[in-house]
């Protein structure tokens, strides 16, 4: 049963492994991170783990039994009780309910660990995989999203307050 863990620096090889084995994929929907990620991966990975330290952002991973990673759960901009929402899940997994489940715990989480009250997230309109499951996880549409805020597509903003 695939778990969703706090990311940490033993996490690295497997995130990276995941980053790669589905770039391709990713690309198709959201914009490729481009070359410059990978070669640069530990020193943004270290970024990563230090803004977490720091309380800004909050990253998660969902490991499979075997250690590999599967997707990848964001909280970022942490301030005065809101946060946004980003995710990926591998190509293998998709379309079985893997990102509505964990996104839903990932809200569980986000109240109990973070004391979080909202949490917003982007989808472009060609996106409909992800517009379904901040739908079928209980957000709702807020607005439009900017080319500037999903990396050169047009989308909506999608919103979800959070219960203690």
């Amino acid at each position: 049963m695939p778990e969703l863990k706090r990311l940490h620096v033993g996490h690295a090889p497997a995130v990276l492994a995941f980053e790669l084995a589905n770039r391709s994929y990713f690309a198709a929907s959201i914009p490729d991170r481009g070359d410059d990620f990978f070669d640069r991966f530990t020193d943004r990975y270290n970024a990563l783990l230090t803004e977490q330290e720091a309380g800004i952002c909050a990253f998660y991973v969902l490991v499979a039994e075997d250690g590999s990673v599967l997707g990848r759960f964001n909280l970022y901009d942490v301030e005065n009780g809101t946060a946004g929402l980003g995710y990926r899940v591998a190509e293998q997994v998709a379309g079985r309910g893997v990102a509505t489940a964990t996104v839903r715990e990932l809200c569980r989480m986000a109240t109990v660990v973070h004391g979080l009250h909202t949490l917003r997230a982007a989808a472009s309109h060609d996106n409909t995989a992800s517009q379904k499951v901040l739908t079928k996880a209980g957000f709702v549409p807020v607005g439009p999203a900017t080319p500037a805020d999903l990396g050169g597509k047009s989308g909506t903003w999608y919103q979800r307050g959070l219960l203690p």
